[in-house]
């Protein structure tokens, strides 16, 4: 194998015409560069340089790897600069996947700050909800995912081959329209609920919906289902059904016409940043969980 080292002391003696000037310009010992040229012509397997006398001249094996030599070290050096910068966060790129809130809410503020500290690093922000999140960066689409799990869901064995970085507890609150009965109370049962129209939000949170109402004794009767967050917002405000969605969505959106009121038992979702273990290790990515954490403590 030939070694990067090898090719500039090749460089160095072809330049200069001999192993002394050349040790001068390489700061080494005459011995040094002469064992790397017999290690270099034992590597290539023929010989390099032909020496007559005091005089050096290359072969055409020799004349022909000087010719690369230039192109190959410095695409080593450029390859040396470009890693020595992702490593000290003057450059790299990190692919995020959040679910719709979370992008809206937590996601903002931390690439901001990711900004702020560190220019030279580049994020991409695609949207997909857990499974999808997941399912894409166990695939290699994506580099972090933001995603959600609630309490008692198996989620915890599906994510045993990632790293789990904990941001909240982004508990559910009920909506309601601001002139329903309940508009007004400090705090209602899931099963006050029982009777009324659902507005039914994301796959995910309709099957804990369905969970949470079951617990209580009933099963919600559920008019609309859409996952789009404003959407559910402007259902409740026209009257038309009551809901329960996560904190963040609700602070994502402005709930006109609607109320929202707490809901006992408290029932909250996980939000998380996933990563996997190697990519864990990649300084861009590292920042990328630690602002995303950090934007979730405030």
């Amino acid at each position: 194998m030939i070694e990067a080292r090898h090719l500039r002391v090749l460089r160095a003696v072809a330049a200069t015409g001999s192993f002394s000037a050349a040790a001068r310009e390489l700061g080494c010992t005459q011995p040094a560069v002469s064992q790397q040229m017999k290690a270099l012509e034992a590597s290539a397997g023929t010989p390099l340089l032909i020496r007559t006398g005091r005089e050096m001249r290359l072969t055409q094996a020799g004349e022909a790897l000087v010719r690369h030599a230039a192109g190959i070290l410095a695409g080593l050096t450029a390859a040396e600069e470009e890693v020595a910068a992702i490593a000290g966060l003057r450059a790299g790129r990190v692919r995020l996947v959040s679910f719709p809130s979370g992008s809206s809410t937590l996601v903002p503020g931390a690439l901001a700050a990711l900004r702020a500290a560190h220019p030279g690093t580049r994020v991409s922000l695609e949207e997909a909800e857990p499974p999808r999140s997941v399912e894409m960066l166990r695939e290699g689409d994506c580099d972090v995912a933001l995603a959600f799990r609630y309490a008692g869901a198996a989620a915890a064995e599906e994510w045993a081959d990632l790293v789990v970085r904990p941001l909240l507890a982004d508990r559910l609150v009920g909506l309601v329209p601001e002139d329903h009965r309940l508009a007004k109370a400090s705090s209602v049962t899931i099963g006050e609920l029982a009777d009324e129209s659902w507005i039914a939000g994301c796959p995910r949170c309709r099957r804990q919906l369905v969970e949470v109402c079951e617990s209580a004794g009933f099963v919600p009767r559920i008019d609309f289902a859409t996952d789009d967050y404003p959407a559910v917002v402007g259902l409740v405000g026209a009257g038309l059904g009551v809901a329960v969605l996560p904190e963040l969505a609700i602070e994502s959106v402005r709930p006109k016409g609607a109320r929202a009121v707490t809901v006992e038992p408290a029932v909250s979702r996980e939000i998380v940043a996933l990563t996997l273990p190697d990519l864990a290790q990649v300084p861009a990515v590292a920042a990328t969980l630690d602002h995303l954490a950090r934007a979730a403590a405030r």
